[in-house]
């Protein structure tokens, strides 16, 4: 349950705020989403780069239709992709989803470093030092 709400909540606000802010905004939020809603590491880079994946596919798809794929054949001419669109287009949603993959893992590691640094200040208070 708590995976499939940071999904959508990942991908929501990721959207929102690439309207305003910069590309790399999308780690961010799947940063933050990770901080405040705890899952064990492995679950949470899954989250993020699942997330980052579908909405930069998404966009870079609805971009690319926009203009016919002039842009995107033109890109991939510059690499050794044969020309196809649909690779640049791939490539481009996985170079995001490492990154949505990482940042969501960093807060993870941040979420747990801070619960169990609580739970050694409450041992701590606790038992009179």
């Amino acid at each position: 349950m708590k995976f499939g709400i940071s999904i959508a909540l990942t991908v929501i606000v990721s959207f929102a705020a690439g309207l305003y802010l910069p590309f790399w905004s999308a780690g961010l939020v799947a940063f933050l989403v990770s901080v405040f809603i705890y899952q064990k590491p492995g679950m949470a880079y899954l989250m993020g780069f699942t997330s980052i994946f579908l909405l930069w596919g998404a966009l870079v798809l609805w971009i690319d239709a926009q203009n016919d794929s002039i842009l995107s054949q033109r890109m991939a001419s510059l690499f050794p992709l044969g020309g196809s669109s649909a690779l640049i287009i791939l490539i481009t949603a996985i170079v995001g989803a490492i990154v949505g993959g990482l940042s969501a893992l960093s807060g993870s590691f941040l979420r747990r470093y801070y619960d169990e640094w609580k739970e050694l200040e409450e041992q701590r208070y606790t038992s009179g030092y």
